[in-house]
C-alpha cells in the first residue's frame, strides 16, 4: 500500500519553489511563431515540451484553425526541466498564464487532489466522437482521480531497448527478448566502435528528475535499491542502489557517448536515429523519429526488446504527457476544444496522412493500433510497446516494497525538486567531477530531509 500523499497548499510550494526551483530562476518562455494572433476574447496560451510529437502539433495547428476560426492558439514550447518548472510554477501557484498545460501522469493526481485542474470528463463525455473509452486503460486511470479524467493522454510510453539488429546480426549476437543490465553491457563492448564513430550505446545523462532520472530510477528498482524503504528511510546510499547507478555510470564512461553529463532525450534520440550507437534504452515513444525516414538513417534496421532487468521480472516505466486545463484560464471551453482536437482519433489519423504514419503519437488509443496504414508502419514496434505498456507494473519493477507509485518518479510533491537535485549529483559523477559514492551521499542528505516529513506523519 502506498502512502497517502497530502495535498500540496500554494503557500507550501511556495516554500518548495525555494529549495530548488525558484521562481525567479526560471526562464522566460518562449513562443513559436505562425500560430495566429493572439489578440481577443478567444485566443488560449497553451504550454507544452518542445519533443518532435509536439512540434508537429504545432505544424499542424492550421487543421485545427480550419474547424475553430475563432480560437486563436500561442504554443509556448521549452525542453523539458525548464517546461516542467515553470508550468509547476504557474499552475501551483495560481498564475493563470496558460490555457492549457502539458503535464504527466506524476502530478495529475496530486494537482487534480489539490483542486488546481479543471474535471475534463464532463467535456470528454459531451464531445462526439471523443471516445475517452478508447485510451489505453493503464494510462486512463494513471490520469484521473475518482474515474474522471484530470488530464487527457496526447501519447503514452514505457521504456524498452533499441538495438541495431543489423549489427547484431554481423557480429553473431543475438538480443533475448528479455535482456538483463549484464547482457546489455556485453553487447555494448562488443559493439563499440570509436573509429567507426558508433557508440556501444546511448543513455541520458542530462541532470532532470524527468531526464536522467527516468531510466536510471528503472535501473535502481530492478537491482533492489530504491529512494525510500516501507518507513521512509532513504536508500540512496544501500549497496543495491549503489550497485545500480555505479553500472550504469561505468556502462555509459566506457561505452557511451562523450559529454553524456549533457545528453537528454533529444540527444539521445538524434544520436541513435544517425547511426552512432548500436543500442539504446529509453521511452518506447522513440520510435515516432527512429522510425521515420526523413528523420533517421536507420529505419528498418531497429529491433526492440523488453527495459533490462536484474532482481525484477520487468523494469519498464508508464508514464504519459498529457494535457490539461488550470482551474485558473478564463477560456476553459476554448482550451477544451483545443485539446480535444490534439488528442483525438483523427489527429492520429491527420498526422498520418500529412506527416507520415511512424509519427503518429503512439501509447494512448487502442484504435490507433487499429489503423490499417499505421499496423503496417508500426509492425516492428507496436507489439513491444503494447507488451511494454502492460508490463509496466508498479509490482512487477519494484524488487523492494515502497511506499509510494511511481516507477521511474517518486509520487510525493516534493519529487520535483528533490529529483532535480539527486539527478544534477549523477549528472556530476557522469561528468567526472565526483564519484558516485559522493554523489549518493550528498543525495541522501537532500532525501533525508524530505523522508523526516513522512516518518512524523505515519508515527
Amino acid at each position: 500500500m502506498f502512502a497517502h500523499t497530502p495535498p500540496l497548499s500554494r503557500r507550501s510550494f511556495g516554500k518548495l519553489a525555494g529549495l530548488g526551483l525558484g521562481l525567479g530562476t526560471v526562464p522566460l518562455l518562449s513562443s513559436c511563431a505562425g500560430a495566429g494572433d493572439t489578440g481577443g476574447d478567444n485566443s488560449i496560451v497553451v504550454a507544452i515540451v518542445s519533443n518532435p510529437q509536439m512540434q508537429d502539433a504545432i505544424g499542424l495547428v492550421d487543421h485545427f484553425k480550419q474547424q475553430h476560426p475563432d480560437i486563436n492558439v500561442r504554443f509556448v514550447s521549452l525542453p523539458e526541466n525548464e517546461a516542467r518548472a515553470k508550468i509547476t510554477a504557474s499552475v501551483a501557484t495560481g498564475g493563470g498564464e496558460f490555457d492549457v498545460v502539458m503535464i504527466s501522469n506524476y502530478e495529475t493526481p496530486m494537482w487534480a487532489e489539490n483542486g488546481w485542474l479543471e474535471n475534463l470528463q464532463p467535456y470528454a463525455d459531451a464531445t462526439s466522437g471523443y471516445n475517452p473509452g478508447d485510451f489505453i486503460p493503464s494510462v486512463r486511470d494513471a490520469l484521473s482521480l475518482n474515474n474522471n479524467l484530470y488530464s487527457v493522454p496526447f501519447y503514452g510510453e514505457s521504456s524498452f531497448v533499441a538495438y541495431r539488429a543489423d549489427l547484431f546480426e554481423e557480429a553473431g549476437l543475438t538480443m533475448p527478448a528479455q535482456p538483463t543490465w549484464d547482457d546489455i553491457r556485453t553487447f555494448a563492448a562488443a559493439l563499440n566502435d570509436p573509429a567507426r564513430e558508433r557508440h556501444g550505446i546511448v543513455l541520458r545523462g542530462l541532470a532532470g528528475w524527468g531526464e536522467v532520472m527516468a531510466p536510471l530510477d528503472t535501473v535502481i528498482n530492478t537491482y533492489g535499491g530504491g529512494w525510500f524503504d516501507t518507513d521512509w528511510n532513504v536508500r540512496l546510499t544501500s549497496p543495491e542502489t549503489e550497485a545500480a547507478v555505479t553500472d550504469y555510470v561505468d556502462l555509459i564512461h566506457r561505452y557511451g557517448q562523450a559529454g553524456a553529463s549533457t545528453s537528454g532525450y533529444g540527444d539521445c534520440i538524434t544520436l541513435f536515429s544517425q547511426g552512432h550507437a548500436a543500442m539504446w534504452y529509453d521511452a518506447t515513444a522513440m520510435v515516432s523519429t527512429i522510425e521515420d525516414p526523413k528523420s533517421s538513417t536507420v529505419v528498418g534496421k531497429v529491433g526492440y526488446a523488453a527495459a533490462p532487468v536484474k532482481e525484477t521480472d520487468a523494469a519498464g516505466w508508464l508514464y504519459s504527457w498529457s494535457l490539461a486545463i488550470p482551474v485558473t484560464s478564463e477560456r476553459k471551453q476554448q482550451a477544451w476544444d483545443f485539446m480535444a482536437w490534439m488528442t483525438s482519433p483523427d489527429y492520429m489519423k491527420l498526422v498520418g496522412n500529412e506527416i507520415g504514419w511512424a509519427r503518429v503519437p503512439p501509447g494512448s488509443r487502442q484504435s490507433t493500433y487499429q489503423i490499417p496504414e499505421y499496423a503496417s508502419a508500426a509492425k516492428a514496434f507496436a507489439k513491444p510497446t503494447l507488451d511494454a505498456m502492460a508490463n509496466a507494473v508498479e509490482s512487477k519493477a519494484h524488487a523492494q516494497p515502497v511506499p509510494y507509485r511511481g516507477i521511474q518518479f517518486v509520487g510525493i510533491p516534493e519529487f520535483q525538486d528533490l529529483g532535480t537535485r539527486v539527478a544534477q549529483q549523477i549528472s556530476a559523477a557522469i561528468a567526472g567531477q565526483i564519484s558516485v559514492k559522493e554523489a549518493l551521499a550528498q543525495s541522501h542528505e537532500y532525501a533525508e530531509t524530505v523522508a523526516r516529513t513522512y516518518r512524523k506523519a505515519t508515527s
